[in-house]
């Protein structure tokens, strides 16, 4: 883990200067797409190693997003002009909407962020950092999960694909597990229940789209189509969003299996990535892909040894999302070990 922890350090103040930091103030919520590769880098290596300095730096990134928040109203060029706070993207395609994806994208790793000042009583017991959970968490359940679902859930929460509804899955369950608000718990849990078992406006959930693998039966395929099962399947660059997010279901013990997440170990280990320097770029195992796991086919790691042995000799997306995920993993295999 060492070792992990001194590449994350060779490159964290570069990515810090560069990317992150310009990000967390840009106004932007285009650019809060890649930011949200700094926060959970932080988060997964501050649960790796205990060291608080980066815990702080992810939630520099997110207070500082939160501190640049405007009305919508006063947002030029926004469709909503409504009284929830929010950010304008600069991306061309969408320049000064709001748009969900991009909050989504990077909030559930803020309320994963939040969850582990909940859950670490040294953390959650000193007055600086639930100040800012408190703080961040109402913004969280307001400004994020309540702006969205009241501007429409079917457009906004149950999105049209599997990978854009694992981020409001994935946060929902965050809240759900951290709201001392009963109505929004129950409503939480109805939105976490409905993307896994039974979506209101499609015809499937993400139970029902993964299914046994057409050419490999210890694996996992799934369309990112709803109600789609034939091939080619999920691309694996956005699948990396469904995979990280039943991987933090299952660690809290919610919906997704052990023998989910083993299936889906096999489908990277088999499938996707069948020898070195070979990639897929769908589920299925068709198509040439880049080999980018970082943010979500990565965390299978923490539970296969072996795996986590070829995911570090992997070399594509060294960065400090890869260096905390791969430390965390090593962390999360030594405990499991010890038990």
């Amino acid at each position: 883990m060492a070792d992990w922890e001194e590449e994350f350090l060779s490159h964290w103040d570069v990515e810090h200067a560069e990317s992150f930091l310009p990000a967390s103030n840009s106004r932007d919520s285009w650019q809060f797409y890649s930011l949200a590769y700094g926060i959970d880098g932080n988060t997964s290596m501050y649960r790796a190693t205990g060291k608080v300095q980066y815990l702080d730096r992810a939630l520099l990134y997110v207070d500082n997003m939160v501190n640049t928040a405007r009305d919508s109203w006063s947002l030029e060029g926004s469709q909503f002009d409504d009284v929830y706070k929010g950010w304008s993207s600069g991306q061309p395609e969408t320049l000064g909407e709001e748009v969900p994806l991009f909050e989504s994208y990077c909030w559930r790793y803020v309320t994963r962020l939040l969850r582990v000042i909940r859950e670490t009583p040294a953390l959650y017991d000193n007055a600086r950092y639930r100040r800012q959970y408190e703080q961040l968490l109402e913004f969280s359940e307001k400004e994020i999960f309540e702006k969205w679902f009241q501007r429409g859930a079917d457009a906004h929460i149950y999105r049209e694909n599997t990978h854009m509804a694992s981020h409001w899955a994935s946060i929902a369950m965050d809240l759900s597990l951290m709201t001392s608000d009963a109505a929004r718990k129950e409503r939480y849990r109805e939105v976490f229940n409905l993307i896994n078992r039974g979506l209101p406006n499609h015809p499937s959930s993400l139970r029902e789209q993964l299914g046994t693998h057409p050419t490999n039966a210890a694996a996992s395929f799934w369309s990112d189509e709803w109600g789609v099962h034939s091939g080619p399947g999920q691309d694996v660059s956005h699948g990396n969003a469904v995979v990280g997010y039943i991987v933090e279901a299952h660690e809290a013990g919610m919906e997704w299996t052990d023998e989910d997440v083993r299936t889906l170990l096999v489908t990277l280990d088999s499938v996707i990535w069948p020898s070195d320097g070979q990639y897929a770029q769908f589920v299925d195992g068709s198509g040439k892909g880049d080999g980018w796991f970082n943010d979500g086919f990565m965390k299978l790691g923490r539970y296969d040894a072996k795996l986590q042995l070829r995911l570090e000799t992997h070399m594509v997306g060294w960065n400090t999302q890869f260096f905390g995920n791969a430390a965390l993993n090593v962390r999360l295999l030594s405990e499991r070990s010890a038990h």
